[in-house]
């Protein structure tokens, strides 16, 4: 008991207090706890209201579904098959069909799935695009949408010409690291959390990752 005693009174005093980095996600547009259709009457009583679990769960999650690796992922993934993705003017990159982390995302984001179909739940009626103008619908046309799941890495820069060269360039975050190491998942490919935190950790706007006053996310990619 004195031991772990002593172990807390350490986290304290390095501000790493256990739930400290959910203070972030409290009261952020991911906080559900209050949100209706996490408290529907589909849903047990003991699991209703809960911020982490329309996401998360520490046991019986859906983290197998679709080869996901998503740490105990338990929301239900999108049957979508296929999405209209962006083809801006004079693009280097080639962007693919939506994957990794940002299947995640569009499990909830592009519209297809209802909100309470998490954990066993399969009949739920709640839509993002029935919700107000707060929430964000991406929808399954991203065209219109900065593009994803594409590889962005030093040939993708030169390339380009006007993009700063990932391996290199320092992402400006906490973290200190390159863009590469901060921003693209397994350094090489940008998903939507790239630009956007889901647990709201800087506790900016739209859940980025860091403010984008004067434009400051988007120049630490684009050279202008």
């Amino acid at each position: 008991m004195l031991y772990k005693k002593i172990i807390f009174a350490t986290l304290l005093v390095l501000g790493l207090a256990p739930l400290s980095y959910g203070q972030g996600l409290a009261t952020s547009k991911h906080d559900f706890t209050s949100a209706a259709w996490n408290n529907a009457t589909l849903i047990s009583s003991n699991l209703r209201g809960q911020m982490c679990l329309p996401c998360h769960a520490p046991h019986n999650t859906n983290d197998t579904s679709a080869g996901l690796t998503a740490p105990l992922w338990n929301h239900r993934m999108s049957a979508q098959g296929t999405y209209s993705v962006y083809a801006g003017y004079n693009m280097q990159a080639v962007v693919g069909q939506p994957d990794g982390t940002s299947k995640l995302c569009l499990s909830c984001h592009d519209g297809t799935v209802a909100l309470e179909n998490f954990r066993t739940y399969s009949t739920g009626t709640t839509y993002i695009g029935s919700l107000s103008s707060g929430v964000s619908l991406t929808g399954t046309d991203l065209r219109n949408d900065h593009p994803i799941s594409f590889t962005y890495d030093q040939a993708l820069a030169t390339a380009d010409g006007k993009l700063y060269d990932p391996t290199v360039a320092l992402s400006g975050l906490a973290g200190g690291g390159t863009i590469a190491h901060d921003m693209l998942e397994g350094g090489t490919k940008v998903q939507c959390n790239s630009c956007h935190d889901p647990h709201n950790g800087a506790g900016v706007p739209h859940l980025l990752i860091k403010t984008n006053s004067g434009s400051q996310l988007c120049f630490t990619c684009h050279n202008k």
